[in-house]
């Protein structure tokens, strides 16, 4: 509320108090007969009505009711203003008691206290009833902002715009330069742990975050638990079109922005020569990831982009998001077909997406898990190879380290044949969990959410290597623009996080509490689970890049020989069904590329080969 608003309201609470008063004693005083009135117009009278005047205005700004406004005026309003003036008439009521009456009738104090709710608090309902009968509804959402910095800056200029319902009461902002600052007339109210209490002085309905640290979304959660409050997120300013803020854009918080670091942000003129003006194909391009680096990638305006998946139907999906795209249904491990695909659009770069993913599942079909993640990724390889591809990345996963199941070990042989190959520009990248992924932990917990429990956990000591669907594809396509030959790349992925951790959190987003609205249950580990992932294997090291929270994996050599008659095995033991035999081959073939005698094969060898099925 600006000063002058403030002072009137204050000097018109201050005449209600008298007139509240007047009405009182004249009450008390046989409705206002002049004889005993007269008796009661001298000066400790009047003294003791304007002591309680000024005691009820004090009593009113320690409430806080001369920071809210009028016309939003309810009843928690109403609640104030009964609790200030019962303080502000206890003197009075204390100096009727000790006279005897003598400066005022025992019983005015409480009379004036009831004219005093009555009026204050009519006259302010009033005022709101006049505003919505003028055309003037109260619907606008009144809302705080935590970051007083651009983004923050860029989304108040939006709101005030008026073009929606909100008004912007305040910034807080846990900078000590940020403090007693205004930002375009709207002041920096407090800290961050100074929310709760101008949440509620303010009838603050909304919070928005404005790029907000993973630490701060924590601590907004904490202050806000319980509180019938929404919480909402401010694009980052890289994702803002044209300095303005899309307010539909405006997210509600996600279980994202609870992770235990800061997100890796891409590096848009790094990627540019890669993909502006290019041929870019990609595989599994109707999964989760695939389908997001097509949409990243459509972004740099490539000269095709070619999306090939086996499900025609999430195919189709992403086909209505990029009506530019080429959509192509193809079985990666239809090798013909899709070496045929592959020399029609002659792409510079391939991002190979299709895979076999969920462990569990996996482990009971090692021959499908192989003739997809294995012979599939070969599939691409050669038909890269052959038709002069410039850059291929395969999408890789943290299970592929020292791994302990089908899924796992399928694709560490698919990175060993990336090495194998070494050609220049031909990379894998090597993820961590990625939340939101199609069939992964978060949606699986939300819909055990909505149906109201409980949240299944395999184990309380199970943690796992966390990154966003955005973090994944920045991965992929940052890896790619360095890709020098075979080489394994990773993401600075901070701490790992508990799964149990993740739940209760996930839990509090939806706005209940866990282990009162909604149980937890631990069910034990799954078939080839671990309860711990890693990011790097026995015989790997990380060195740096020049991108930033982006390390290179150096893996032992391969041995020249590798990997020999083993694969073609391999190859007849997937087509034949022989779920033994593939775990055995598997792990015979990444024993041996776990050897460091011999060289790596050169750049020049001709790729692996083997019959065609």
């Amino acid at each position: 509320m600006r000063g002058r608003d403030k002072l009137a309201l204050i000097l018109t609470d201050f005449l209600l108090t008298l007139l509240a008063a007047g009405l009182a004693i004249g009450l008390r005083l046989d409705n206002f007969n002049p004889e005993p009135l007269s008796r009661f117009l001298e000066w400790k009278t009047v003294l003791a009505v304007l002591g309680t005047g000024l005691f009820t205005i004090l009593a009113f700004g320690v409430s806080g009711l001369y920071e809210k406004v009028w016309r939003y005026a309810g009843t928690h309003e109403l609640v104030s203003i009964t609790g200030a003036t019962l303080l502000a008439v206890l003197p009075a009521q204390a100096a009727a008691l000790i006279s005897g009456g003598a400066v005022l009738p025992r019983t005015t104090p409480g009379l004036m206290a009831l004219f005093t709710v009555v009026i204050c608090g009519g006259v302010r309902l009033a005022l709101r009833v006049l505003s919505e009968s003028m055309g003037k509804p109260i619907t606008s959402t009144r809302v705080l902002i935590v970051g007083a910095n651009d983004a923050g800056e860029t989304v108040l200029r939006e709101l005030l715009r008026g073009r929606k319902p909100y008004v912007v009461v305040g910034f807080v902002d846990d900078r000590p330069d940020r403090r007693k600052v205004r930002i375009r007339g709207v002041p920096v109210l407090g800290r961050l742990d100074d929310l709760p209490g101008l949440m509620e002085s303010n009838l603050v309905k909304e919070v928005l975050l404005a790029e907000p640290r993973p630490a701060d979304v924590r601590r907004v959660m904490e202050l806000t638990r319980g509180r019938e409050v929404e919480l909402r997120v401010v694009p980052a300013m890289g994702d803002l079109v044209t300095g303005q803020v899309q307010m539909s854009r405006l997210r509600e918080l996600s279980i994202e922005d609870l992770l235990e670091r800061e997100p890796v942000r891409v590096d848009a003129a790094a990627l540019r020569p890669l993909l502006h003006g290019r041929r870019i194909l990609i595989t599994g391009a109707g999964g989760s990831i695939g389908s997001e680096i097509a949409r990243q990638v459509s972004s740099f305006g490539p000269e095709q982009l070619i999306l090939v998946g086996r499900g025609e139907n999430s195919l189709y999906e992403v086909g209505l998001e990029l009506p530019g795209a080429i959509l192509r249904v193809c079985d990666v491990c239809r090798e013909r077909i899709f070496e045929q695909l592959v020399g029609e659009f002659k792409p510079h770069v391939v991002f190979h997406a299709a895979a076999h993913k969920h462990v569990p599942m996996m482990e009971n079909a090692p021959a499908e898990a192989v003739y997809t993640n294995v012979f599939g990724t070969l599939s691409v390889l050669n038909a890269c190879r052959k038709h002069g591809v410039e850059h291929f990345t395969l999408l890789s996963t943290d299970k592929a380290v020292n791994p302990g199941n089908v899924m796992g070990a399928t694709k560490r042989l698919a990175e060993r044949l990336v090495a194998r190959m070494a050609h220049p520009g031909y990379v894998a990248v090597r993820f961590g969990n990625v939340l939101g992924s199609r069939g992964s932990v978060v949606p699986t917990m939300r819909k055990q959410i909505a149906q109201g429990g409980p949240v299944t956990v395999t184990d309380p000591a199970m943690t796992r290597y966390f990154m966003t669907i955005p973090e994944a594809v920045t991965l992929v396509l940052q890896a790619s623009s360095v890709a020098q030959g075979g080489e394994i790349y990773l993401l600075d992925m901070g701490k790992p996080v508990r799964i149990l951790d993740l739940a209760h959190n996930l839990i509090r987003l939806c706005g209940f509490e866990p282990g009162v609205d909604v149980a937890v249950q631990i069910t034990g580990c799954r078939p080839g689970e671990k309860l711990e992932e890693q990011l790097v294997g026995y015989g790997e090291h990380t060195e740096g890049t020049a991108l930033a929270k982006i390390q290179r994996v150096v893996s032992a050599a391969l041995p020249a020989d590798w990997p020999g008659e083993r694969l073609e095995a391999l190859r007849q033991a997937c087509l034949n069904g022989q779920a033994g035999e593939c775990r055995a081959l598997l792990g015979e073939l990444l024993e041996w590329a776990s050897g460091e005698q011999g060289a790596p094969a050169a750049e020049n060898e001709a790729p692996v080969t083997t019959s065609k099925a």
